[in-house]
C-alpha cells in the first residue's frame, strides 16, 4: 500500500532537485509581480475615491498641463512636451561658420541678477547721491544714478544719466524706457531707489535669489491712493521697490500711453497707476514669503539708540535728510550685521562641538577654530609650507630673495593688526582678573595655507595687570588664523573672441635664427586656419648697421621670407617697420608701432622664441578688456637638453612641466593690452618725466601700465604659450634692474636643481678619474 506514495513522493523530490537552481529566480518574479499588480491596484483605487462635485471634471494634478475634450494638452503649454527642431540649412544661402561663444552662459542667454537705478537731482547729486554710492556701490554689480538736469562736475566713481528735463514724471518715464532699452534683456531684477533711502544692499541682494524670476513682481512698501480704489496699492518710492524683467518688458509698450493720460504728482504714484490700469498688477508688501520690511524716520533720529526690532529687520530707510545722517545709518546697520554674524558662528561652533563628541573620534576630532579646516598634512617633504620668520621691524623672507628687508606696506599693516588683535583676545578670554598690554614682540612666524588661510604664531612680551594694581612682565606665545573669507566673482565686462590681434614681433641681429621658427609657426598655427591675427615686424637696426643698409641688409634673409608668406597666403600682408637705435627700449619701441595703427587695435608684443598657437591667442583676447584690464601672460620655459637628459635621451613633449622647464617669472617680453590704454598710460608718463628720454631706457611696458593706468595688470602662468631653450642675449646698455631679471632668466633657464646638482656630481666624478 505505500508503493505508489513513496514512488510520488521519489518523483516529487527528483522535480524539486531539478528546480532547486531555478528556484530564487521564480520566487523574485512571482513577488515583482505581486507588488506591480498591488502598486497598480492601490493608483488606481486612489485615482477613483478623488472628492469631486457632481457632473464636475476632475482637476489635473499639480505640476501637469491642463488639457482639453479630447485629452491632449491645452494651448499655451507646448513647453510641457519635448520636441526635436530639424536643422535645415537653406542650399542656396552660402554656408557661414557659427561662432560659439566661450562661455556657456552666454549662448544659453542667463541673465544678470540685479539692476540698480537711483533717482537723484543736480541740487542732490554731490550730497546725497555721494553718500548712497559710498553705502551701496561695492555691493552692487551694476548700478546708475538718474537725474534731469546735471551739476558742472559728475563725482568721481558714478556712472550718470542726465534726461534734460527736472520734472519728476518726465524723469521716471525716461528712466523706465532708458532701462528697458539698455538692460531690459540683461537683468532678472530691477530695483529703483531715490538717493534719501538707505538700503541694506546685502539684504536686496538676498531678497532677489529667493523670488521666482517668472512671475510679475511688483514689490515695496504698498502705500493707498488717495480717493481711488481701497483694494489698488502703488509702491512708495522713498523706500524703494523691485521690479520683474516680465513686469518691465509688460509694461514697456504702454509708457507712452500713461504719460498722456496719467495725471500725478508723485512720479511714484505714476508709475502705480500706469502697472495697474495697464497689467491689473498692485503693489504688495510680501510674496512668496518674503517680505518687504521698512522703517520711516522721525526727525532728530539718533541712529545708534534705534533699538526697535522694526527697525533692526529694516530693508530700507527713509527719509534721510542728509549725508552724515546716511553714513550714522550704514555704520549702524553694519554693527547690527555684525552681530547677528557672530552670534550665528558662536550657535554653529556649538552645534559642531556637539556633534563631533558623537563621532568616532569623539572630542579629538574637533580642529582648531572650530568650523576651519584642519591644516593641510604634506605627503612628502616637498610639499612642506615653510614658515617666514619676522619682526615689527624687518621680514626675513623677501620677494626678491634677500636674507633681509624692511617690514612694510601691507605686511607691516598686516603684522600690526595680528598683534594688536592677538592681545584683544587675551584681555578677552582672562578680563577682569588679569589686563595685558603689549611690551615688544620678541618672534613672529606666519604661513599661508592654502586650505585654511593665514597661519600666525607671536612671541608677546606682555606685561600683565592684576586688579590689585600687582604687575608682572611674562612671555606667552599664541597662535591665530586668518581664514579664507567668501569666494567672491569679481564683475568683469564682456568680451569676445572675434576681436583682431596685431602681434608685434622685435627683431634684433641676435634673434636671425629663430625667425624662420617663428615664421613657420605663425603660419601654421594662424594664416592655415584662417585665425584673426595680423603680424607687423619691427627691424631693430644697430647705428653701424644702419649705414651699411646699402651695400648688406642684416634682416634681407628675413624680409625674403616675409615675401615667401605672401606669395603662399595672397590675402595676407606682412608690413615691417625699420628703427634705428643703440638701446632697444621696449617702450620707445611700442611708440612707433602705437602711433601706426588705429586705438582699438588689440597688440600682442611677442618676442622671436614664442610659438604662437590658436589657444593663447583666445586667452589674449579674453582676459584683455579695454579701458579695463591688460594682460602679462608668464610663457612656460624649456630647460637647456645638454644639462637635462646629457645625451641619454630626446627632449620629450613640452607638457612635462616638472622634468622639460619652469614658468620663467622675470620674463616681461609678452602682452597683450589695447593700444588706446597704452596712449592714456604713455600720455600720463610723458607728463611725469617731462621729456626725459633717458628713462625710457629703464622702463618697459609692464612698467608703465603698473605706475601709470589705474588697470588691472593679470599676471598669469600660460602653459599655452612655451618657448623653446635659448641663451638671451642681455644687454647691459639697458638698466640695472632690467639686465637683472634678464641674466636671471638665463640663469634658472638653465635646468632644476635635481639636473643641476646631477651635472656637478658627474663632474666631480670626473675629474676624480
Amino acid at each position: 500500500e505505500l508503493g505508489p506514495a513513496v514512488a510520488a513522493a521519489m518523483r516529487l523530490g527528483v522535480v524539486l532537485s531539478a528546480l532547486r537552481p531555478a528556484l530564487p529566480l521564480l520566487l523574485g518574479l512571482s513577488l515583482g509581480c505581486s507588488l506591480s499588480l498591488l502598486r497598480a491596484s492601490w493608483s488606481h483605487s486612489a485615482a477613483e475615491e478623488r472628492c469631486l462635485a457632481p457632473g464636475r471634471p476632475a482637476p489635473p494634478a499639480r505640476g501637469s498641463p491642463p488639457e482639453t475634450a479630447e485629452g491632449r494638452p491645452g494651448p499655451g503649454h507646448e513647453d510641457f512636451r519635448p520636441r526635436i527642431v530639424p536643422y535645415y540649412r537653406d542650399p542656396n544661402k552660402p554656408y557661414k561658420k557659427v561662432l560659439r561663444t566661450r562661455y556657456i552662459q552666454t549662448e544659453l542667454g542667463f541673465h544678470e541678477r540685479l539692476f540698480v537705478a537711483v533717482l537723484t537731482s543736480k541740487a542732490t547729486l554731490n550730497t546725497l547721491a555721494v553718500a548712497v554710492n559710498k553705502t551701496v556701490a561695492h555691493h552692487f554689480s551694476r548700478l546708475l544714478y538718474f537725474t534731469g538736469l546735471r551739476s558742472a562736475k559728475v563725482p568721481h566713481g558714478m556712472v550718470l544719466v542726465a534726461h534734460g528735463d527736472e520734472r519728476p514724471i518726465w524723469l521716471m518715464y525716461e528712466t523706465m524706457n532708458y532701462v528697458h532699452q539698455h538692460f531690459g534683456s540683461d537683468y532678472d531684477w530691477f530695483y529703483v531707489m531715490q538717493d534719501d533711502t538707505y538700503a541694506q544692499a546685502e539684504q536686496v541682494k538676498a531678497l532677489v535669489t529667493h523670488l521666482s524670476i517668472n512671475q510679475d513682481v511688483y514689490l515695496g512698501r504698498a502705500e493707498e491712493f488717495i480717493g481711488g480704489d481701497e483694494q489698488a496699492r502703488y509702491c512708495h518710492g522713498g523706500f524703494g521697490y523691485l521690479l520683474s524683467r516680465s513686469l518691465l518688458l509688460k509694461l514697456h509698450p504702454h509708457l507712452d500711453s500713461c504719460r498722456n493720460e496719467i495725471l500725478s504728482v508723485r512720479p511714484d504714484e505714476w508709475l502705480g497707476r500706469c502697472i495697474i490700469d495697464f497689467l491689473g498688477i498692485t503693489c504688495v508688501s510680501q510674496l512668496q514669503g518674503q517680505h518687504y520690511r521698512t522703517y520711516e524716520l522721525a526727525k532728530n533720529t539718533e541712529p545708534e539708540k534705534e533699538e526697535e526690532e522694526e527697525f533692526q529687520a529694516a530693508l530700507a530707510v527713509h527719509p534721510v535728510s542728509d549725508m552724515t545722517l546716511m553714513y550714522r545709518l550704514h555704520k549702524q546697520f553694519s554693527r547690527i550685521q555684525l552681530d547677528r554674524a557672530y552670534q550665528e558662528i558662536q550657535d554653529l561652533q556649538m552645534q559642531i562641538r556637539n556633534l563631533t563628541a558623537l563621532t568616532p573620534a569623539g572630542e579629538a576630532g574637533v580642529t582648531w577654530p572650530v568650523g576651519i579646516n584642519a591644516p593641510f598634512l604634506p605627503k612628502s617633504r616637498f610639499e612642506v609650507i615653510s614658515w617666514d620668520y619676522f619682526t615689527e621691524q624687518h621680514l626675513f623672507s623677501c620677494p626678491d630673495g634677500s636674507p633681509k628687508c624692511e617690514l612694510s606696506g601691507a605686511s607691516k599693516a598686516d603684522v600690526s593688526e595680528i598683534i594688536e588683535s592677538a592681545v584683544e583676545q587675551l584681555n578677552h578670554r582672562y578680563q577682569p582678573l588679569l589686563r595685558f598690554s603689549k611690551r615688544q614682540l620678541l618672534n613672529g612666524y606666519r604661513r599661508f595655507d592654502p586650505t585654511r588661510g593665514m597661519e600666525y604664531m607671536l612671541d608677546l612680551l606682555l606685561e600683565a595687570a592684576t586688579q590689585k594694581g600687582h604687575s608682572h612682565v611674562l612671555a606667552k606665545r599664541v597662535s591665530l588664523v586668518r581664514p579664507l573669507s567668501k569666494v567672491e566673482i569679481i564683475p568683469m565686462p564682456y568680451v569676445t573672441e572675434a576681436t583682431r590681434v596685431q602681434l608685434v614681433l622685435p627683431l634684433t641681429v641676435q634673434d636671425l635664427d629663430f625667425v624662420a621658427n617663428f615664421l613657420d609657426m605663425f603660419a601654421m598655427n594662424t594664416l592655415d586656419t584662417h585665425d584673426n591675427a595680423l603680424l607687423t615686424l619691427l627691424f631693430i637696426y644697430h647705428p653701424y648697421d644702419a649705414q651699411r643698409v646699402g651695400q648688406v641688409d642684416v634682416f634681407a634673409g628675413v624680409k625674403a621670407m616675409v615675401g615667401e608668406l605672401e606669395k603662399r597666403y595672397a590675402e595676407v600682408k606682412i608690413p615691417w617697420i625699420s628703427v634705428k637705435t643703440e638701446v632697444p627700449s621696449q617702450v620707445k619701441l611700442m611708440d612707433i608701432v602705437s602711433k601706426k595703427h588705429p586705438v582699438d587695435t588689440l597688440f600682442f608684443l611677442a618676442s622671436v622664441w614664442t610659438e604662437i598657437n590658436m589657444e593663447f591667442l583666445n586667452r589674449c583676447r579674453m582676459n584683455t578688456i579695454s579701458n579695463w584690464q591688460v594682460f602679462f601672460p608668464v610663457h612656460f620655459q624649456e630647460f637647456n637638453p645638454a644639462l637635462v637628459y646629457r645625451g641619454e635621451q630626446t627632449a620629450s613633449s613640452s607638457t612635462d612641466f616638472l622634468r622639460d622647464g619652469h614658468f620663467d617669472r622675470h620674463s616681461f617680453a609678452e602682452a597683450c593690452f589695447y593700444n588706446s590704454d597704452y596712449m592714456t598710460a604713455r600720455t600720463k608718463l610723458a607728463a611725469d618725466i617731462l621729456d626725459r628720454d633717458e628713462v625710457l631706457e629703464s622702463m618697459d611696458v609692464f612698467d608703465v601700465f603698473l605706475h601709470y593706468s589705474g588697470l588691472h595688470l593679470f599676471r598669469a602662468v600660460e602653459p599655452g604659450l612655451v618657448q623653446k631653450y635659448t641663451l638671451r642675449s642681455c644687454n647691459p646698455r639697458l638698466s640695472e634692474e632690467l639686465y637683472h631679471r634678464c641674466v636671471l632668466s638665463n640663469l634658472e633657464g638653465l635646468a632644476s636643481r635635481s639636473h643641476l646638482a646631477m651635472a656637478l656630481f658627474e663632474q666631480e666624478q670626473a675629474n676624480s678619474t
